[in-house]
Order: structure tokens, then sequence, then C-alpha cells
């Protein structure tokens, strides 16, 4: 993002095998949103990966000329099943290199995880040369500092797309977001304050409303209208909630038209929703 004024539009990835097998449930997402919401953002769009290296590099290079600011959850490890770093490399066309930084870091954990134990820091021993390998990251990365046990992540940039990479667990992942979205994203323009308005239509037919959904677009295009069918619901029966959303002012018209248009179809008309 040049423009550090801008209001960045929002992306995420969630990486990991054992969230599509449903092995783990994801929680990125929800708490994502949170995150964001807090600070006057939304989420634009998400979309969820296996360990597949392939794959991987073709998301990676869709989020690398998207234009976005996105967060990557996962798959940042030094086991045989992590692949986004060396995705992320191939996806920008750039090698991995132990980042001197990041080095620093890992090597400062192992001392303090020895200390711990009681044992004296080996830093030549096999598995202590291999956790080096979770700070090989693409030539030209920054680090993303790591509260919870000083492992980075790391970030990389291609034009104005910027993609954050932390790992999957939620205890580390979450407040790293959180400082990006403090620190490097402090002075980010705000999303216009939105708002969602609805209402329940008894007994209707989405085909059938989909003419003044439409309709309604194309008077008021700085909006969207929905629609939620349900057809058991325990209370309102075969119903659809139907509304608009989108920034306040032109929601409100958009709401009014919308109520309108449906009470001259003499549509049956439930409760009110805003949100």
């Amino acid at each position: 993002m040049n423009n550090a004024l801008a209001t960045p539009r929002f992306g995420l990835l969630i990486i990991g095998d054992e969230i599509l097998s449903g092995k783990r449930q994801d929680k990125h997402m929800p708490q994502v949103i949170e995150l964001l919401a807090a600070r006057g953002h939304s989420l634009a769009w998400a979309r969820y990966l296996g360990d597949d290296r392939e794959a991987l590099t073709r998301a990676l290079r869709d989020a690398f000329a998207s234009g976005d600011v996105v967060f990557s959850c996962g798959g940042i490890g030094a086991t045989p099943d992590d692949h986004t770093r060396q995705s992320a490399a191939r996806a920008l066309g750039v090698d991995l290199a132990l980042h001197p930084q990041a080095r620093q870091l890992i090597e400062e954990r192992m001392q303090d995880v020895a200390k711990e134990q009681g044992v004296p820091y080996e830093p030549d021993r096999p598995d202590n040369v291999h956790r080096l390998n979770m700070g090989v990251f693409p030539v030209g990365a920054s680090i993303i500092p790591n509260p919870y046990n000083k492992i980075p992540g790391f970030t990389c940039a291609a034009g104005s797309s910027v993609v954050h990479f932390v790992p999957g667990f939620p205890v580390m992942a979450w407040p790293m977001i959180e400082h990006l979205l403090d620190t490097r994203y402090a002075s980010a323009g705000a999303s216009p304050p939105r708002r969602e308005c609805s209402v329940i239509v008894f007994g209707a037919m989405e085909a059938a409303l989909t003419p003044l959904m439409e309709a309604i677009e194309a008077r008021h295009p700085s909006i969207k209208v929905f629609s939620l069918p349900s057809v058991d619901h325990p209370h309102y029966g075969r119903h659809i909630e139907l509304g608009v959303k989108g920034p306040v002012p032109a929601v409100e018209s958009a709401y009014e038209d919308l109520k309108s248009q449906l009470q001259v179809q003499q549509a049956r008309l439930g409760p009110e929703l805003v949100r």
C-alpha cells in the first residue's frame, strides 16, 4: 500500500490440510473479521488452501497481483508438510535465504529453551541447525515479530500488494496480525460506516424477487442487495430475508425504496433487521 492514508482491501489465506480434512476447525476468519472491524475495516475475501505447493504458488501469485493487503495463516514451519515459504518465493520469482534478523531471534529462542531445561545450548546440534530453516524466507522479506516464542513471520510485497505470513497457531497468529494492524496500518483510512437493513418476506421465491433486486441495485449503485432464503424456519416457515448493505446514507434510501416496491407488490412482510 503506497498511500498510508488509503483504505486498503484486506484478504485472508488460511492454509493447512487439517482444515480441509476437518481435523481442525478454522478459527482465523472470525477473529480476523473482528480485528478488522474494531479498526473500521472489513474483510474483502478469504480462501482456504491445503498444503500443496503448486496450488499455494498459484494462490500467492494471485495475492501478489491483487493490490490487496493479505494475511496468510499457516504452513510457514520447517517440516515436510509446510510449503508456504517455498511457494511464496516461487510466486515472487526470488530465492530463499536465511534472514539475518530471523536467525538471531531463532537462536535467542533456542538459548531460552536450553536455559529453561537446564541444559547447555548447542548451536551445532542437528535439530538446532534444522530449526534455523524457520527463518529461511524469500529474499527481500521483512520479519513480523512473534511475541509468543520469538519465531518470526515474514512480509513480502509486490507493487501495491502486501502479503503477511504468520503461523497457523492462533496464539501466535492473532497477536502478530493485531500488531500489524496497529503499526503498519494504524494510519490507514477506515472504511466508511456501513449498515445492513433487511426485512422478512413471507412465502417468497427468489426468482420472483430477482427483477426487484436488480432494479434496486441499478438505482442505488453504491449498495448491494442480498437475499437469504429459508424453507423450514421454526417461526417464519418458508421465507426470504431480503435486504441491502453498504454505506449508511445510501443504505437508508435504498432500503426505503426496497420496502416501497415490496408493498407495491403486496408482499407479506415480517420483522425488520438493522445491523
